[in-house]
């Protein structure tokens, strides 16, 4: 997301911006936030598979990283460091959420298997619509499939960006990012299957524009 700040701002590195609101120009932080309000939702949606709590968790950790930006050392990229707060935000608010459910509920979600989101043919006729199966789809994953499915394939970290943000190792980050793509396929799959027999429809007007191509071409059509 663009600011209205002056343009050449958006030139500088995170770490520049960091140490000019460390150095007294607190307005600068704006244009952190909107430079990674994108990846900080997606990393917040992930954990949490709603768009609310992913909200307020981007602003209790953008209110934290503020109150210690003077805590970053640089031995990260700041875009890890701010994604990695925001993570904690998430699981903490994921883990009190869970405290405050029945046992109930917490026991009937435990053993119950993720089934395949069925839709309408007409939901998956069109691009917006099938990016809706995605993301059913990746919200039915597991919450530590799903935290990393999310921050490398769709944020494109690095493995170890990954690993730093979710507090994991880096070769737990390939295995989980190994199994979280084949159960998509297969959740995908069973989504998407129902629909297969409607692939390559022959529309009317295409009926009709072949026979009379063929037709005029035989010397057969309408005298």
């Amino acid at each position: 997301m663009q600011t209205a700040m002056n343009p050449q701002m958006s030139t500088l590195t995170d770490e520049e911006i960091v140490a000019r609101v460390r150095a007294g120009e607190t307005q600068l932080f704006e244009l952190i936030m909107r430079r990674h309000n994108q990846r900080i939702y997606r990393a917040a949606r992930a954990v949490l598979r709603d768009d609310g709590e992913a909200e307020d968790v981007m602003q209790d950790a953008y209110v934290r990283a503020y109150a210690h930006l003077h805590d970053f050392e640089g031995r990260a990229r700041f875009s890890t460091w701010l994604t990695r707060i925001a993570v904690h935000e998430a699981l903490a608010r994921l883990r009190r959420g869970r405290r405050l459910e029945p046992i109930e509920a917490q026991t009937q979600e435990t053993q119950s298997m993720p089934t395949a989101p069925r839709f309408s043919p007409e939901q998956q006729a069109s691009d917006g619509e099938m990016r809706i199966v995605l993301e059913k789809a990746i919200d039915g994953l597991s919450d530590e499939f799903r935290a990393v499915f999310v921050l490398r394939t769709i944020e494109e970290m690095t493995g170890a960006e990954t690993a730093e943000c979710l507090g994991i190792p880096e070769e737990t980050v390939k295995t989980r990012l190994f199994r979280a793509r084949a159960r998509l396929q297969e959740t995908l799959l069973a989504a998407l299957e129902p629909a297969a027999p409607r692939a390559y429809e022959f529309h009317l007007s295409r009926c009709d524009r072949v026979v009379a191509v063929v037709l005029s071409r035989l010397g057969l059509g309408q005298r």
